[in-house]
C-alpha cells in the first residue's frame, strides 16, 4: 500500500469512538416533517417531509443544520422521536427588510429552461460572498425586485423528528466539516 493510500484510508476511518449518542463530531441521519405554526397555535399542512424518501445527513456541531435541530438533537440516539416547535431566530432568522432589493436582469441566473422572469419564480445572483437564491417578486423590462431571504425566514416552525442513524464521523469529515458518502457531500 502506498503512503497516499494509506492517508486515504486513515482519512475514511471513524475518528475516536464514544457511543450512540448524538454529540459533536457524530454523523446524524434524520426523518423529518416540517409545519408552520400561526400566531393563535395552529399548525398548517405539512410543508416538507423527507418520509419515503433519503434522511436528512449532517456533522452535528458544524452547524450543517439549523440551530435549533441541531440544539434539540443533542444528546439523542438512533430510534428517538421528538417534536420541537422553533421561533424565528432558532430556526431561518427573522425577515431582513435589506434582503429585498432590485437587480438588473442580466445579473440573475434563471433555471435551466427558463428565459424570462416571473413573479413567484427563482433566481440566483452572484455576490462578492458567492451565489444567493432569490424569489422574484416583481419582473420589469431591465430589472427585477427580488427577496434573498429563506422561505421560511421569519415564519414559526413545527418538526416532527426520528433519528434514522447515528456514527462517528471520519477524520476527513470532521477536517472537512460535513458528510461525506451516502447523504453527503460527493468529492
Amino acid at each position: 500500500m502506498t503512503e497516499s493510500e494509506n492517508t486515504q484510508d486513515e482519512a475514511s476511518e471513524p475518528a475516536e469512538t464514544s457511543d450512540d449518542r448524538i454529540t459533536s463530531n457524530k454523523v446524524v441521519a434524520f426523518h423529518f416533517r416540517l409545519c408552520e405554526v400561526n400566531e393563535q397555535g395552529e399548525h398548517s399542512e405539512w410543508l416538507e417531509q423527507s418520509n419515503n424518501r433519503e434522511p436528512l445527513y449532517y456533522l452535528h456541531g458544524f452547524h450543517n443544520v439549523i440551530v435549533g435541530v441541531e440544539k434539540a438533537l443533542d444528546g439523542k440516539q438512533k430510534g428517538d422521536k421528538i417534536q420541537i416547535t422553533l421561533e424565528p431566530d432558532e430556526a431561518y432568522g427573522q425577515r431582513n427588510p435589506e434582503h429585498l432589493q432590485r437587480i438588473p436582469l442580466k445579473h440573475l441566473q434563471l433555471p435551466d429552461g427558463i428565459k424570462k422572469a416571473a413573479v413567484g419564480g427563482l433566481a440566483r445572483a452572484r455576490s462578492e460572498r458567492g451565489w444567493h437564491n432569490a424569489i422574484i417578486l416583481k419582473a420589469g423590462k431591465f430589472t427585477a425586485d427580488v427577496d434573498f431571504n429563506h422561505p421560511f425566514a421569519g415564519r414559526t416552525l413545527h418538526y416532527e423528528i426520528e433519528v434514522d442513524t447515528v456514527r462517528d464521523a471520519t477524520v476527513e469529515e470532521i477536517a472537512q466539516g460535513h458528510v461525506h458518502g451516502a447523504g453527503g457531500h460527493q468529492h
